[in-house]
């Protein structure tokens, strides 16, 4: 028996004399409730969320906790008013409250007896009203005894065919003495509708009140018996399919004695023949076996025969002994992926590799690949060009925004509607156990409450593991060692190290102007042509055209904005053909903007560097290299350094080192020792709405700081990268590649780099080698004899 419960039968046998004592006062706070009407001495939970009643409650529990409680006639009305409510509740007091983080408050309140509202005295912020008792009528008779002993009799009978009322009711039932309690803690218990309770709660005359909770009761008792029937009758038809289905279990076996055919049989069959072409690993098969004798033994009318059924339905369907040929001719390949994509000699190389020790070594493990690069650089179609010179299938999974490791691993049987992971799916549709499986954006996977699909996925891409790859579906090893697994991702960072420790990365950086026109050439110009039903008699683009698309329209390290551009041209000139000009058009470099527009990007180093204070860096972004401004000022004021353009940490103190270094050799630099006391210094790094950090900026904001102080501007064709340090030396850094493409598209002519690296121009091609002047240096003060005009005595 609950506290709760036995608190209140208490009262009743006490007859609840605290209650009977409490002096109801004349005016009350008035709490409209919903579906609920509320009789005296009897206890009940509400939940309070109007903001109205939360604040009558708040009120009310500092003084007295006493208020009036009416039930109102239509629960669907939000914010009621006088007229919604009914003119008869009861008074009563709020025991406990507690407050929930939603916004509501539960409260515990006891009826202390009926009131009637006189007439409301205000409705905002709540309502009041001037109440007066509503007292019962009670005359004593034998008749009133009988109805006493029959309402407890029948509502008895109402307990033991309503299970959701507890015994304790009952109880509680015997102990009332009182005809008027009797009757308000029976129809309090009742399912009655809200009109009808309230009809028991306006009826002053205890007797006449009996009568009405005994019709309601006696109807309520009525229903339920009509319950207890059809539940009976529903028991009765079930027992009778039961006897059907043991008829029918005849009636199969004397079919199978007399050999007719068994649909079912013939199901299982069917499983077995599969069973057998599946070629399975001895393991698998045993489980495989297991559960198909389970089938056989289960009714087709169980929950579980579906879940079986469609279990055994994946296993035999999945391509366990199923494999492609290999294409392991070298040259055959090597064709194939220089038709497909060009350049991305690494990645090519890494593939032929792969398919010659294939070629000597069958049983090999597949490798894990990684492509990183910026967007557009071709790493989701070279997955699908390797899978092409390989002779195998190409299935691609984009991981992107997946959050839940059942995406990999697959949910457990238990679960309705169960299904292996994405793996599994896939390898199913490809019918293939060796195909090249490409997992797209593997760095944007997140993690949340349901798990981290990247840790689910540390088994998949791992040689020394995934031979006995274990789905959740599936319970039993499958074998991923002969996939050939191909990643992507734009970011290296967010991969985690784990994870990122099971793959060989390869960059694809992005390309240079020359190979951008090679592309567009070979690859582009075709494939725009052919989509927008062009031949070469409609349009040809010249090799000028397409530079100054790439140089004026695109600043990228990819190629798919070129795509567009070299798109929207041929959608003009197809316009021009649907309409009948028929003359061919040939792009130059002087049309391009008749149907591209203006010219979008400009070279505007040389204009921004022709006063000192600005110098030119180079930086690395997600989309490939770019070159940075970074601009200084001075003004009057003492000792305040302003850094803008939302810099991370990293680059501010590369800032605040660059400073300090100038003002420790402020002296042999010929600068004013005290300029510092005199000067506020502001620097800035635009564009300003685009976050950066890094240290690779410190070399250019102490040649910017350097420029400003010495009023020497810097040489507009250099640029620069490199750390710098306290005692001035230049640190290396990383991405030289995208920064070099960056530095020519820019139509820089000298990059100052730190000497360590110069190992790193091994990856930059001849040509644009040719074209530009690296400067390799070890202190800052080489950096400003090469790049501030007139400072070539700097004394280091």
């Amino acid at each position: 028996m609950s506290d709760e419960m036995k608190d209140i039968l208490e009262k009743m046998k006490n007859g609840d004399k605290e209650g009977e004592q409490i002096e109801i006062p004349s005016v009350l706070p008035i709490l409209p409730l919903r579906e609920v009407v509320v009789y005296p001495f009897l206890v009940l939970p509400l939940i309070i969320s109007r903001r109205s009643s939360i604040k009558l409650l708040d009120d009310i529990l500092v003084k007295d906790k006493l208020l009036g409680v009416v039930a109102q006639k239509d629960p669907k009305i939000e914010e009621p008013k006088p007229k919604d409510l009914y003119q008869v509740g009861a008074a009563a007091v709020v025991l406990k409250m507690l407050k929930f983080p939603d916004n509501t408050e539960r409260i515990i309140i006891q009826g202390l007896r009926r009131i009637k509202i006189k007439k409301f005295l205000q409705i905002e912020p709540y309502m009041t009203a001037e109440v007066e008792p509503f007292y019962d009528i009670l005359i004593v008779s034998d008749e009133l005894e009988a109805l006493m002993k029959n309402v407890v009799n029948q509502f008895s009978n109402y307990i033991s065919l309503n299970p959701s009322l507890p015994d304790e009711t009952k109880i509680a039932v015997l102990n009332i003495k009182e005809p008027g309690r009797l009757a308000d803690f029976v129809i309090s218990n009742l399912e009655s509708k809200l009109p009808d309770k309230q009809v028991v709660l306006e009826t002053p005359e205890v007797k006449e009140r009996l009568e009405k909770v005994t019709l309601l009761l006696s109807k309520e008792l009525e229903i339920l018996k009509m319950g207890s029937r059809i539940q009976s009758q529903i028991e009765s038809e079930v027992s009778q399919a039961q006897r059907e289905f043991f008829l029918r279990q005849q009636l199969k076996a004397i079919q199978k004695e007399l050999g007719v055919g068994d649909e079912r049989a013939m199901e299982i069959q069917e499983f077995k023949k599969k069973i057998r072409k599946a070629k399975m690993p001895p393991e698998v098969e045993s489980e495989v076996i297991k559960e198909l004798s389970r089938l056989e033994k289960m009714t087709p009318a169980s929950a579980e025969y579906t879940v079986s059924r469609t279990y055994l339905d994946w296993l035999v369907s999945l391509p366990w002994s199923v494999f492609t040929e290999d294409n392991l001719n070298i040259e055959q390949a090597q064709k194939v992926l220089d038709e497909d994509h060009y350049n991305l000699e690494k990645v090519k190389e890494r593939i032929l590799e792969y398919l010659a020790v294939r070629k000597l070594k069958p049983d090999v493990k597949g490798p894990i690949l990684c492509f990183v690069g910026p967007p557009g650089t071709g790493k989701t179609s070279l997955g699908r060009s390797i899978a092409r010179a390989m002779g195998r299938k190409f299935i691609r999974l984009s991981l992107g925004g997946i959050r839940d490791e059942a995406e990999v691993r697959g949910h457990r049987r238990t679960y309705i509607g169960a299904l292996p992971g994405r793996i599994i799916q896939w390898i199913r549709k490809a019918e293939s156990s060796n195909p090249v499986f490409m997992l797209d954006e593997i760095d944007k996977l997140g993690a949340d409450f349901r798990g981290d699909p990247a840790a689910a996925l540390l088994e998949v891409l791992d040689p020394e593991q995934n031979f006995s790859f274990s789905d959740h579906y599936l319970e039993v090893p499958f074998n991923l060692s002969k996939v050939l697994f191909i990643t992507t991702a734009n970011l290296l960072d967010p991969i985690p190290p784990a994870l990122r420790d099971r793959m060989e990365v390869s960059e694809l950086p992005g390309y240079t102007q020359e190979e951008k026109l090679m592309i567009a050439r070979q690859f582009l110009i075709p494939r725009q042509l052919e989509a927008h039903g062009l031949k070469s008699n409609h349009i040809e683009f010249g090799d000028e055209a397409v530079i100054a698309i790439i140089r004026d329209y695109t600043r990228e390290a990819g190629l798919r904005n070129l795509e567009r551009e070299i798109a929207s041209i041929c959608r003009k000139i197809a316009k021009n053909a649907a309409i009948g000009k028929v003359d061919k058009v040939r792009i130059t470099a002087d049309n391009v903007s008749d149907f591209l527009g203006p010219i979008r990007f400009f070279s505007e180093t040389a204009e921004r560097t022709n006063v000192p204070g600005v110098a030119v860096g180079v930086a690395w972004t997600p989309s490939g290299g770019d070159i940075v401004f970074v601009e200084s000022t001075r003004m009057r004021g003492k000792k305040s350094l302003k850094l803008t353009g939302q810099l991370g940490d990293v680059m501010k103190e590369s800032a605040e080192a660059a400073l300090s270094y100038i003002r420790s050799r402020a002296d042999s630099l010929g600068i004013a020792e005290d300029f510092f006391d005199k000067y506020d210094l502001h620097i800035h790094i635009p564009a300003g709405s685009i976050p950066k950090d890094g240290p690779s900026a410190g070399v250019t904001i102490a040649t910017s700081l350097f420029s400003l102080l010495m009023d020497k501007p810097v040489r507009p064709d250099v640029a620069m990268s490199g750390e710098i340090t306290l005692r001035g030396k230049v640190l290396p850094v990383g991405g030289i590649k995208e920064k070099v493409l960056a530095a020519k598209r820019a139509g820089i002519r000298t990059i100052i780099l730190p000497s360590r690296n110069e190992k790193d121009l091994k990856e930059i091609p001849e040509a644009i080698k040719k074209e530009l002047e690296f400067q390799f240096v070890d202190t800052i003060d080489e950096v400003w004899r090469i790049a501030v005009r007139d400072s070539r005595g700097v004394s280091s």
